[in-house]
């Protein structure tokens, strides 16, 4: 007697019908819960995995009182003389419900380890919601998809107890390999138990094989391709493609309020680059945040051009992606499923023709020192040709200001010193404004003319980078700023204080203020003098030395010898070469703190 091969073509067009419905719900659900931030979260995704933990004979038993005769659906269904229960229509319900939640989880996890930057910077580069999804949300969640599809369609095909409940085991019309393995034991026929239980493993196995070796090839290929990654980045100069802006301005006046974090700051900056100098958690990058628009701030204004960004007084908040603003985070962000062609195009014009947009792009490269690179992926690409990738792209926009955090923190040494060469002059071209955010003060004098220093969400000092670094008005901004050396300080006369951790006096050129409260001097600015009688001048010891590549640091204590390494009162800075010439002086030393670098301090 021949095999009946009907469970073979009824468990494949039930489980190929639910796996196609489950696909697009799953991908829906898992998207839009990945977004959502409303009540009842944990609700509604404890139903949608619900069936994955529910003995399957209960999910059948819901599924039969749902779609029953007496069921919501079923007496809907009533008068089209339409029935779920026992067809092979009811098994694919029962197959989708079950498979769902393996869908929905895996697709989820795909979705959530996607970098956030790549979807924050698309939106500042005038991309939509649905633009985003389709171009970047989905290829990158591509390789999960297809595991989850393969999960669901295999979770689909070997289901049972509630096919059996809502279905039945009609043979011929509903009864799957599952059934008809079951069924055979409990006839006795081994054989055909084994031959369906071979069978579904062939199916479902080859689905899950052949993902994980398309997985594994396009790794391979992935990892082949880094064998032809940028190995340096030529000298260059950077030349921009921008529209000029006439009264270049943008005006910042916000509130963020957090737990744990308070953000509460105002200014304004023309064409010349601001620098935003701070510690960590000062509140540099939420300030850029809150610019393009990816984070709201609780209250206040943004003006870019007479252009008001925001205004909850008005109730005016623009989205990221009219907002013209170009961003340059710290990883930058590149689309790595996009060659740096494709990247650089997606922040043109939409609209444009093919061929406008070959040019402009060819435009960027050249422009960039990109030359040839135009079909290269990210990952191909050394760390400074992302950057200037990334650059491209966000002036490709012609953003009206220019958006920088930390552009050169994941730079080596050599090629940080280069590019940040190459971004000061980029900068000093560009006709829009411009923020810089650092924690390196060196590099925030270096780039930016001007600058503003924040600590714990606030500002606390705003002007040139001269005045910033020469007169520094708080002990905070003159840590900030690079200075170790300070004293807490008694006003003695017109133009003396006492040093109170120094233990001396000190004669000053600026007229004491009552509000000064501490005195401060930088390590490089002390000097070491053979003459005991200048004002200013007190013997010292050597505690202990730090070595850098060029310099020395002299950790120093005044008037007597030290009783322990951590007991000095200054720390100052000298060449090797100035070291050499005094490490055998015998002591004790004299230190000389010119009044001319002294800087009072609130």
């Amino acid at each position: 007697m021949s095999l009946d091969l009907s469970p073979l073509w009824i468990s494949l067009k039930t489980s190929l019908l639910a796996t196609f419905i489950t696909f697009f719900l799953g991908i829906a659900a898992a998207y839009w819960m990945l977004g959502y931030r409303g009540k009842g979260k944990s609700l509604i995704e404890g139903i949608f995995v619900a069936p994955l933990i529910l003995p399957p004979t209960v999910v059948g038993f819901l599924l039969l009182l749902f779609f029953g005769k007496n069921g919501p659906v079923g007496k809907l269904m009533e008068p089209f003389d339409i029935t779920i229960v026992f067809t092979w229509y009811g098994a694919a319900i029962a197959a989708t419900v079950v498979s769902f939640p393996l869908m929905y989880k895996t697709a989820l996890g795909a979705f959530a380890q996607i970098d956030g930057n790549l979807l924050r910077v698309a939106r500042t580069l005038g991309a939509s919601e649905s633009t985003i999804f389709w171009r970047i949300s989905l290829p990158l969640a591509l390789p999960g998809i297809l595991a989850a599809t393969t999960l669901a369609f295999a979770r689909a095909l070997g289901e049972f107890g509630a096919t059996l409940m809502l279905a039945g085991n009609i043979p011929g019309q509903t009864q799957t390999i599952p059934m008809a393995i079951y069924f055979a034991v409990e006839a006795g026929a081994m054989d055909e138990a084994w031959f369906w239980a071979i069978a579904i493993m062939v199916i479902s196995l080859s689905g899950i094989i052949a993902v994980n070796f398309w997985q594994e090839m396009r790794e391979k290929g992935r990892q082949g391709d880094r064998g032809t990654r940028g190995q340096g980045d030529k000298k260059s100069e950077f030349l921009l493609v921008s529209t000029p802006a006439a009264d270049v301005e943008l005006l910042v006046d916000i509130e963020k309020v957090l737990p744990s974090f308070h953000l509460k700051v105002a200014f304004s900056t023309d064409e010349q680059p601001l620098g935003l100098l701070g510690g960590s958690g000062a509140g540099k990058s939420m300030i850029l945040r809150c610019i393009a628009g990816i984070e709201t701030p609780t209250r206040g204004r943004i003006v870019l051009n007479g252009r008001v960004l925001f205004d909850s007084e008005k109730g005016i908040n623009i989205p990221s992606r009219d907002r013209r603003i170009g961003f340059l985070v710290q990883n930058y962000a590149l689309f790595p499923h996009m060659t740096v062609a494709q990247n650089i195009a997606f922040g043109l014009t939409k609209g444009l023709s093919a061929s406008s947009m070959r040019l402009q792009v060819e435009e960027q490269l050249i422009a960039m020192q990109l030359q040839g690179l135009g079909d290269r992926y990210p990952h191909q690409l050394s760390g400074g040709q992302q950057q200037r990738v990334a650059l491209a792209r966000a002036l490709a926009s012609q953003p009206q200001a220019l958006l920088l955090d930390e552009p050169f923190s994941a730079l080596d040494t050599h090629l940080r010193s280069q590019l940040e060469q190459q971004m000061t002059a980029t900068l000093t071209d560009y006709q829009g404004a411009t923020l810089f955010v650092t924690h390196n003060m060196e590099e925030a004098y270096r780039v930016c003319p001007n600058l503003l220093v924040l600590e714990h969400g606030s500002p606390i000092q705003h002007g040139s980078r001269y005045a910033i670094f020469e007169n520094p008005a708080t002990v905070s901004v003159a840590q900030i700023t690079g200075c170790k050396n300070f004293s807490s300080t008694v006003v003695e006369s017109a133009q003396q204080i006492a040093a109170i951790d120094w233990g001396c006096s000190l004669n000053v050129i600026e007229p004491t203020q009552s509000e000064s409260s501490h005195v401060g001097i930088r390590a490089h600015q002390i000097t070491f003098t053979n003459d005991p009688n200048q004002d200013n001048t007190f013997p010292c010891w050597l505690v202990r030395t730090s070595e850098t590549p060029h310099r020395m640091t002299l950790f120093l204590k005044l008037h007597t010898a030290a009783n322990g390494l951590e007991d000095y009162h200054l720390q100052a800075e000298v060449f090797k070469e100035k070291w050499l010439t005094m490490k055998d002086h015998p002591f004790p030393w004299y230190v000389h703190l010119d009044p001319m670098r002294l800087m009072l301090l609130d």
